[in-house]
């Protein structure tokens, strides 16, 4: 079952504490793209995409979409001041020297030891792994947001991966519907639950072992 509106803001707005002042920081397509519209103005953050921009903005107003200005995904967003332009080449030259604080991104399963793997599903056919790769291992930190299960109820969090990785001990940390957890030495360690989720619910629908901390948040 997929994520409604509510469940996906409240995911981005807690990302998008992780950001701190005058960082750049590149979104990954789906619930990634939701965090500019939490990040304050006041905080100078530049943030970068594939296709071309450094100094993206949230979503742009309804009606006032420039047809030209889009993210990676081909979503319409704004500009804040002292944006600037450039080709793809230059856009990953600036993700390959490790100039990206931050990078969140989208996940189809991670492991226990931050093994990510996001950019295929066998058997189905896809554009193109992107930027992912190259996002996940040149990054200082990586931020992972998805839904905690499948559409099955699955565990998307698990000791390993079985589907294709991106990238090995990529991730530093998860935030799900349910949670926020850290990858630490190879071990998830729970930091927050999100309301209205308890530390069981957790528990019981991740499929690998859990440092829980002996003071756990619950993240409204």
């Amino acid at each position: 079952m997929g994520l409604g509106i509510e469940t996906r803001q409240q995911i981005a707005r807690r990302a998008a504490l992780e950001i701190g002042k005058g960082m750049i920081v590149n979104l990954g397509i789906g619930i990634p793209t939701l965090v500019a519209d939490y990040i304050p103005n006041d905080h100078g953050v530049m943030l970068h995409t594939e296709n071309g921009i450094l100094g993206m903005g949230g979503s742009p107003e309804k009606g006032k979409e420039d047809g030209n200005l889009s993210n990676a995904g081909g979503y319409p967003v704004t500009l804040i001041s002292g944006a600037s332009y450039f080709d793809s080449a230059t856009a990953f030259g600036i993700i390959r020297r490790g100039l990206l604080d931050i990078t969140v991104l989208g996940a189809l399963e991670v492991s226990e030891k931050g093994d990510i793997a996001n950019w295929i599903v066998p058997g189905k056919r896809v554009p193109g792994m992107g930027g992912a790769i190259d996002l996940a291992q040149k990054s200082k930190k990586v931020i992972v947001l998805m839904n905690h299960t499948d559409k099955e109820g699955n565990p998307k969090i698990v000791k390993q991966c079985k589907l294709p990785l991106t990238v090995q001990k990529g991730a530093n940390m998860i935030i799900t519907e349910k949670a926020v957890i850290d990858v630490k030495d190879e071990k998830l360690v729970l930091r927050e639950v999100m309301h209205p989720y308890t530390i069981e619910d957790v528990e019981k629908s991740t499929g690998a072992p859990l440092e829980i901390l002996d003071q756990i948040e619950t993240f409204q």
